[in-house]
């Protein structure tokens, strides 16, 4: 590995222990922009919650991919074909990540968001497709 991985990792990790603690609980609560990505590991088969930003639209929700698609949440979403999107009591079933143009990307958020996308130069989005409700047994 890098330097620059291994130093990406460290992050990540800081960011796993550190302020995702606190985004959860933010989440959880429906308090704060944040929602929780609910993913079932590809290996593992278990289930994991991840705290992301993400924009509602038509049809779905937009996410900005800060750490790239090598992320694990975006690994098993993609995998699984979807996951689910919760905030608060609320929950939304989402099917897998498809490419998104980042001015479209952008476009999903707010005025203050889309500017500090544009600023700190962020072009990976994606967009979860609203999932059709299970079938009825």
């Amino acid at each position: 590995m890098t330097v620059g991985g291994r130093i990406k990792a460290a992050w990540l990790q800081v960011l796993k222990h550190g302020l995702n603690r606190f985004t959860l609980r933010a989440a959880h609560a429906g308090r704060g922009p944040f929602v929780l990505m609910e993913h079932v590991g590809r290996r593992s088969g278990r289930t994991f919650e991840t705290p992301l930003i993400v924009a509602r639209t038509d049809g779905g929700f937009v996410v900005e991919l800060t750490y790239g698609t090598q992320v694990q949440w975006y690994r098993n979403v993609l995998a699984a074909g979807g996951g689910t999107i919760v905030r608060g009591a609320r929950r939304w079933r989402v099917g897998a990540p498809q490419l998104l143009d980042p001015q479209a990307g952008r476009a999903a958020f707010t005025a203050p968001a889309r500017l500090a996308l544009r600023v700190l130069r962020r072009r990976e989005f994606r967009f979860l497709p609203d999932a059709p409700p299970p079938p009825e047994l």
